[in-house]
């Protein structure tokens, strides 16, 4: 038994990690070997425009094969995430994901209905955004690196 039974097991497909590299300052890693700067300095994400870009990507990656059907496999397209945010309570209050691609083809209708396939392809697929909506708990573990 665990001498931490609450912790959740990290594994390569559950969990991501990150090492100090100065003062307010991370490498992030994924299992796949991608890595990501993160602190508020030049070069560097800071952990809310990571969160803005994890939902904005998830949103885009959740809905490429509807965009894609409906544009052509080598369609252009960009997302922006705009956020509302509570400074006393210091947390965003609204996410505003913008989906920007050339529309121009497309019928009225045809916009119509791709934006309800959009809509539905991100209501099934995009983990990141039924988080923010839903919201999950957060446990912070403070351990020994000698344990």
């Amino acid at each position: 038994m665990s001498e931490h039974p609450e912790v959740i097991t990290p594994t390569e497909t559950n969990s991501v990690w990150a090492e100090r590299t100065g003062t307010r300052q991370y490498l992030g890693h994924n299992a796949r070997g991608a890595q990501v700067r993160v602190g508020m300095g030049p070069g560097e994400f800071s952990p809310g425009e990571l969160i803005k870009l994890a939902l904005g990507t998830c949103n885009t990656l959740s809905a490429d094969h509807r965009l894609a059907k409906a544009l052509g496999d080598d369609f252009e397209a960009n997302v922006i995430v705009a956020t509302l945010k509570n400074e006393e309570e210091e947390r965003y209050t609204d996410f505003d994901v913008q989906v920007i691609a050339d529309l121009a083809a497309l019928s009225p209708e045809q916009r119509d209905i791709l934006t309800g396939r959009v809509e539905a392809a991100i209501e099934r697929a995009c983990t990141v955004g039924h988080t923010i909506e839903k919201g999950a708990g957060v446990r912070l573990h403070l351990l020994d690196d000698q344990d």
